[in-house]
């Protein structure tokens, strides 16, 4: 279920709620990213020095909102019975004629390969054809990252290639493949 015509989405799963972070979750979130950091650290862009502070947050929260207010990025934090346990972000969204956008996502150490992640990308997957009319959403990841990689794959997305030096990942310069999810996927049938 999606709730969106506040101009603040909400979308709903079997386990989940997601919504825009807010200023009130900054000490779960920060908890969380700091006692998973390093399960997080080896997939993400190196952590300024002030990550985990109440003001990186709140700089976090204003650029959401203004992004949702301009459809260019729809970020989400994901909570399991009221405790936030990650997040996903629409980002990068563009409208016609690309009408394309990429997704990104993170889940806490103690709430991995539960299936969460999966009902969160299902559900922006659907929050992005159908409620903002996306036509595509990439996603990229390390080689080396089998969770994430095997999440896109048994979502729907299909892997497109390597992108060389792609993204600065733990302070170096790294190749991602690269995934896609399209709204009507004619890949591998002939035209």
């Amino acid at each position: 279920m999606i709730l969106f015509n506040t101009g603040s989405p909400q979308l709903y799963t079997e386990r989940l709620t997601l919504r825009p972070p807010q200023n009130r979750d900054h000490e779960e979130w920060a908890h969380l990213r700091e006692t998973s950091q390093d399960f997080l650290k080896p997939w993400e862009p190196q952590w300024e020095e002030d990550h985990l502070s109440r003001s990186s947050f709140h700089n976090r929260v204003k650029w959401a909102r203004k992004s949702i207010v301009a459809q260019t990025a729809f970020p989400f934090i994901l909570f399991r019975d009221k405790r936030i346990i990650g997040a996903i972000t629409l980002d990068h969204v563009r409208g016609a004629p690309s009408r394309s956008g990429i997704v990104g996502f993170w889940v806490g150490k103690e709430y991995a390969r539960q299936g969460y992640m999966r009902e969160a990308l299902e559900s922006v997957v659907h929050f992005a054809f159908e409620e903002i009319n996306i036509s595509r959403i990439e996603a990229s990841c390390l080689p080396t990252n089998k969770a994430s990689r095997g999440l896109l794959e048994i979502s729907g997305f299909k892997y497109e290639g390597v992108a060389q030096s792609y993204l600065e990942i733990a302070g170096k310069w790294q190749n991602h493949v690269i995934y896609a999810n399209l709204r009507s996927d004619r890949r591998g049938t002939a035209l």
